[in-house]
């Protein structure tokens, strides 16, 4: 009930967001059954370039969204700067994600995707000038808010670099190649963004559903001073000394920040007042156990070990895929089952309070819906991994047909939520 703060916005600013990247999950994993044959091959083509920036643009961040928006005041003990900025970067995020998906699918690299990067460019914009304005509000600095005021600089670098990687298709200014930039975009957006903000967000989420008390913070600031000392590391060798194969130095140096950080999520665990976790909390601590896959995929990527230059592409893939289908996805759709329910219901039942018997946060979604919803994500996400190590289209398939499947069951309880009416029945008077 820590989410309960007056200070967060209304609910027609969060929960729009749920349902753009709930439909955008669905979309991605259709696409990616009739895309199957993308994953035979280089990462840099137009229909993988699609599948990609809608499971990082329509499905992850668009989530972070909505609940960094309902989570920030429950961090800063402080409003948000502006709801009007909020509403504002959602449409021109969700129509720049749109215009950019169909650029890629038909390779329209003129117009179209210059458009479509202009507009994530304002929405990025207005989104970091939100945070930051919100984050000096507040009367004190946290970690917490850190690791997301950091994480928000970092989204707004990746994007700019996206931007200057779309008007270079046309007019090809500048000096490298552009798989150089590809790969610091790339690189710069999993580590300084995700990474960054589940961390701090993560950090902040996790003892607080678990009850867990005297959790040692202090590995927090090893954790945010080591993974952006990486990531500054990667950037400036990489641009200025041309060391972009030295990436595995500073790999080392985000992996042990990572480590802590798993030591961290570990003792919230451990030290946690409620023993049993629900369905929420066991995705989201699966995803947890995903990062080790990560982590020996991440390795793999920046090790020159491989003879074959297929297989090192598949493993770039299978890195790729770990990331956002694996680590990403799961723990979103965990923690969905935690925050929005309680959003929901905030919206709908905390003035009815005393009034009549109301259902409980967990009562506005099937838990046997996401079970079924977990066990098929788990069977695809591993299907899928073999099929691409495999270079093997049917298992992709087959692979994307469960992942659809959980797809049409996370949809089911999202929008079993946002569509919930309000019901309040009367209190039995005792004979």
């Amino acid at each position: 009930m820590q989410l309960a703060t007056q200070k967060a916005p209304p609910a027609n600013i969060v929960l729009p967001h749920y349902a753009f990247a709930s439909i955008s999950f669905f979309v991605l994993t259709v696409l990616l059954f009739f895309s199957a044959d993308s994953f035979i091959g280089h990462y840099f083509n137009p229909k993988l370039l699609t599948l990609t920036h809608i499971a990082v643009l329509g499905w992850g961040t668009m989530i972070i969204f909505g609940s960094l928006y309902q989570l920030l005041p429950v961090i800063l003990n402080s409003s948000l700067f502006s709801n009007r900025l909020a509403q504002i970067t959602f449409y021109f995020w969700g129509l720049g994600l749109i215009l950019l998906a169909y650029s890629f699918w038909t390779f329209s690299i003129g117009i179209p995707i210059q458009i479509a990067s202009l507009l994530l460019f304002v929405a990025a914009t207005l989104f970091l000038v939100n945070i930051i304005a919100t984050s000096m509000k507040a009367e004190k600095s946290t970690i917490h808010s850190e690791f997301i005021v950091t994480a928000a600089i970092w989204f707004w670098i990746t994007v700019s670099i996206g931007v200057l990687m779309a008007f270079n298709l046309t007019y090809a200014f500048l000096p490298n190649e552009h798989l150089f930039y590809l790969k610091l975009h790339a690189h710069i957006g999993i580590a300084g963004w995700f990474l960054l903000l589940i961390m701090g967000a993560g950090s902040k989420l996790l003892p607080m559903f678990l009850l867990s008390s005297n959790v040692n913070e202090k590995k927090l600031n090893i954790v945010y001073y080591l993974v952006n000392a990486g990531i500054i590391g990667f950037l400036v060798d990489s641009l200025f000394f041309n060391g972009i194969s030295r990436g595995i130095i500073y790999l080392l140096i985000a992996l042990t920040g990572i480590i802590f950080f798993v030591s961290f999520v570990y003792e919230a665990y451990k030290k946690r007042a409620r023993k049993n976790l629900d369905i929420g909390m066991k995705q989201s601590f699966y995803a947890f156990v995903i990062i080790s896959v990560c982590i020996v995929f991440s390795v793999l990527n920046n090790l020159t070990i491989f003879k074959s230059a297929a297989f090192s592409l598949q493993i770039t893939l299978a890195f790729g895929v770990s990331i956002f289908i694996g680590f990403i996805s799961l723990l979103i759709m965990g923690q969905t089952l935690k925050i929005l329910p309680f959003i929901v219901w905030l919206n709908k039942y905390q003035k009815l309070a005393g009034k009549g018997k109301i259902p409980l946060p967990k009562d506005l979604f099937s838990e046997n819906i996401a079970n079924w919803q977990f066990l098929f994500f788990i069977v695809g996400f591993i299907l899928l991994l073999f099929g691409i190590l495999l270079s093997t289209v049917i298992i992709i398939q087959i692979a994307s047909l469960l992942l659809i499947a959980t797809a049409l069951l996370y949809n089911f309880n999202v929008f079993k939520m946002l569509i919930h009416k309000t019901s309040v029945e009367p209190f039995q008077k005792n004979n």
